[in-house]
């Protein structure tokens, strides 16, 4: 664990219009470098004191002279500013390796303690602690939705977004859907019973229902993300192999600053209408090296759920070969 520093800054010249620039409505724009980062900033007029680990208080204690001195020009200073501010100091480099380092590669929540099992398992809660976009592949039980709601809970619960949202296409929208009573939303909401399961053990069904009411936590069906730009927010989208190209693009590019996207899915069991290629191989093809992406391949032996289970994915993986071989 790092020991809480902190560094003084006078900020010259003092101004108190440029300094309320700086600090936004409310001291907005500070708190906002505070829940990004993970420091404290307290200022007096243009003397400020800035808590925390040394490497990241040196980088904010920059990165405030910085915009001080765009304020100083007069340029009306946003929120949009300061995520962009922080995305160019370093200081997401510093803050990522930082968690890594305090954790024991394990997720803590008010009610429970999860802890990964496995090095798969632990190096996908590693990527996503370091990356603001991940991919988690492989067959079910292998921990990769729940994981992924647990990270959003901690991150949630810490202040580091300001909502979660649940995201899954919508494949069945055709006759089997059409059927289910209930608007576009409603129909899809069974679907996403994993994710509520998950989120009810971690914070209980009270506080969830009431977390759905404030739109903390929103459910999204895949459809209705277009548009759209999510800013401090942890985003799972679920079951993503039956996202076609178009649609994994446009997911992609709703990721906005401060927030975390975790995609998931099994890229054995598409739904999709045959020919359709599924978004999240193709995703796979193309964003394979991008800097700053993660993906965790996980495999039958990281299945956690009845042994049995394992043994009936390892079944299916050798029956698919003999059938491509024998195809091919």
């Amino acid at each position: 664990m790092t020991t809480s520093q902190s560094i003084r800054l006078t900020l010259e010249p003092e101004n108190g219009e440029f300094l309320a620039n700086l600090c936004g409505p409310f001291n907005e724009h500070l708190k906002l470098i505070e829940r990004r980062v993970g420091i404290e900033i307290r200022n007096h007029g243009n003397h400020f004191q800035i808590f925390g680990d040394i490497d990241a208080i040196r980088l904010v204690s920059d990165m405030l002279e910085a915009l001080y001195a765009e304020a100083c020009k007069e340029k009306r200073l946003s929120p949009d500013d300061i995520h962009l501010m922080i995305q160019q100091s370093g200081l997401e480099q510093v803050i990522s390796h930082q968690k890594v380092l305090d954790t024991d590669i394990a997720i803590r929540t008010k009610k429970i303690l999860i802890r990964p099992r496995g090095e798969n398992q632990q190096g996908y809660v590693r990527s996503i602690l370091e990356h603001d976009i991940n991919f988690g592949i492989g067959p079910a039980g292998t921990g990769k939705t729940y994981l992924a709601v647990a990270c959003a809970v901690d991150a949630l619960e810490r202040e580091e977004v300001d909502r979660i949202l649940l995201v899954r296409p919508a494949v069945e929208a055709g006759e089997k859907l059409g059927f289910l009573p209930g608007d576009l939303t409603q129909k899809v909401d069974p679907y996403l019973r994993p994710l509520y399961d998950a989120l009810y053990e971690m914070l209980g069904f009270e506080r969830v229902s009431k977390l759905i009411e404030k739109n903390v936590i929103e459910v999204a069906p895949l459809a209705f993300m277009r548009g759209r730009t999510l800013n401090n927010s942890f985003v799972i989208l679920d079951e993503s192999q039956n996202t076609t190209r178009e649609q994994m693009k446009m997911f992609l590019t709703r990721i906005g600053f401060g927030s975390t996207a975790v995609i998931t899915g099994d890229i054995t069991q598409v739904d999709l209408p045959k020919g359709t290629l599924s978004g999240l191989v193709h995703a796979m093809k193309v964003l394979d090296g991008v800097k700053d992406i993660g993906f965790t391949q996980f495999t039958a032996k990281d299945v956690v759920r009845h042994p049995l289970v394992q043994h009936i994915v390892r079944a299916y993986d050798r029956f698919e070969k003999a059938e491509n071989k024998k195809s091919s």
